[in-house]
């Protein structure tokens, strides 16, 4: 990895491109980020910088953490995370990381919280078929039916599909390609559907896949 951000979605449009064709995108505001700390291989045995975004008032951070960012003399930030990058001499303590760190065509990987969706059967979960509605199946056509054999093996295996708490997960999505920046503004417009809801935070770094 040699670049990342932590960004806040705004929420899903689309634009045009050159050709006249409609690309949906959704519209992240990536940055301006702060680097809080700075780690080497030679003091921590890997090279890594650690970004804060967002800002919150000295009232709300507790006095740990006043003192990270003291220590450091940056400002309070609401968000923080660690990016292993593959060289970190670039970057120092109290640079200011903005959306221009990435360009158009630039392929990125987004990681973010899902949407929760409570407590959900199998259905919407594990996308489960219904029962029959007809011979006296009664009022269960949606539950998730048998479980597995009786005698033998005498329980349910591991990983069976039930019903359950659903979404509010950490996922990423790859190879995603950055459309349009907007260094003036900070937005940053990602080709396709970035995990979590409107405001949500995400992380966007280099693809793992390239």
């Amino acid at each position: 990895m040699t670049k990342g951000l932590i960004a806040k979605k705004i929420g899903m449009t689309q634009i045009f491109d050159e050709n006249g064709k409609v690309v949906p995108v959704t519209v992240v505001e990536a940055g301006p980020c702060v680097v809080v700390q700075k780690k080497t291989a030679e003091n921590d045995g890997y090279d890594a910088v650690q970004l804060g975004f967002g800002d919150i008032s000295p009232k709300a951070v507790n006095k740990p953490a006043q003192g990270h960012f003291k220590k450091n003399d940056v400002a309070f930030k609401r968000f923080l995370k660690e990016f292993r990058l593959d060289d970190t001499s670039a970057v120092n303590v109290g640079d200011i990381l903005k959306a221009d760190v990435f360009a158009a065509g630039d392929v990125i990987d987004v990681k973010g919280t899902s949407k929760g969706k409570g407590f959900q059967g199998a259905i919407k979960r594990h996308n489960q078929h219904r029962l029959k509605e007809t011979h006296g199946t009664g009022p269960v056509t949606r539950q998730a039916g048998s479980m597995g054999a009786c005698s033998s093996p005498s329980r349910i295996f591991k990983g069976k599909g039930m019903a359950g708490h659903m979404g509010a997960e950490t996922v990423t999505v790859q190879n995603l390609t950055v459309v349009k920046v907007d260094a003036e503004n900070n937005l940053i417009a990602i080709k396709g559907a970035v995990p979590g809801p409107k405001g949500g935070v995400v992380c966007i770094t280099d693809t793992v896949k390239a």
